[in-house]
Formats: C-alpha cells, structure tokens, sequence
C-alpha cells in the first residue's frame, strides 16, 4: 500500500480542550499528523483546525469517521494536497558574513522570502509559501549556518472551482 497525505480541515467549537480532545484521537489510535495548525475562524465562537496526515486509505478514511464523532465537532472538510491552496509561514535565522551576505540575499529574491530582522551577525528570514517551497528555503540555506527554524504548520483551503 502507498502512503497518501491527506489535509483535514475540522470546525470546532472554540473552548479550551478541544484541541487536547482531538490531538488525543490520533495519539490513541496511532494516527501520524504531519501538521497541525489552529486558528479561530471569523466566527469567534469556532475554530478550524487545519491537519494534514499521511498513510494508507483505510487509515485515511477512519481518521474522518473518528473526527467526526466527536461532539466538539461541527463539520469536517477532507482533500487532497492537490485539491487545495496552502501555505505555511517560515522564519529561520541565519549566522551570515560578508561573503555569505549577497548569497543569502539573493535566496531570499529567488524565492520571494523577506528579510525581517538583522544584526552585525544574524539575519531572520520570513517566507509564506507552499510546504514544499519552505522546505527548499530550508535547504538552501542549510549549507550557510541555519541558527534557528520556526514554521507554523499547514494552513489550506479547498480549492475554488469554476462553477463557484
């Protein structure tokens, strides 16, 4: 079987001990969770927690069957990475010099990331993009003295279709 990924995105009511009463449901059954990220919606009295998971189908599936029995939950919405627009927000501090300076710059322009913070010796990066682009920031930067990696997780919505 092949693993799939598979992004979760589940209205919640907005109490405390929901998110420890759904984070419960995948320790308990084994369940992985790639990313996990929370956020109140434009309703206050609702959250939406975006997760994205990997593993086989039937895994998949009994996740949303197991999400949606739980009496917090006001409606979940499944789909696949590429049935959505997502992105993620990175920050990475990076140790720089002189002749690191113009290289880290110009990752920065290639991909589109902001310079938001500097010293003498330290740069933090920001950039909101796709996962995959925030990894290969990572990467980029990897070789040139990485200091510190913060990055919220997955936030995704379905796609719009044409008939919307």
């Amino acid at each position: 079987m092949v693993d799939m990924k598979r992004l979760y995105s589940v209205l919640v009511e907005n109490r405390s001990g929901v998110l420890s009463k759904v984070a419960g449901l995948f320790s308990r059954r084994m369940f992985n969770i790639d990313s996990l990220a929370v956020g109140e919606t434009d309703d206050p009295k609702v959250s939406c927690i975006t997760i994205v998971s990997s593993g086989e189908q039937g895994t998949l599936e009994q996740i949303e069957k197991q999400l949606n029995k739980k009496i917090d939950v006001i409606k979940i919405k499944t789909f696949m990475e590429e049935e959505s627009v997502s992105r993620e927000l990175i920050l990475v501090k990076v140790k720089y010099n002189k002749s690191t300076r113009k290289e880290i710059m110009e990752i920065c322009d290639i991909l589109n990331a902001s310079i938001v913070d500097m010293s003498k010796t330290l740069l933090t990066i920001q950039l909101c993009d796709t996962p995959e682009r925030t990894n290969l920031l990572i990467q980029m930067l990897a070789s040139i003295s990485i200091v510190e990696v913060a990055r919220t997780g997955t936030l995704a919505l379905q796609k719009c279709s044409l008939s919307d």
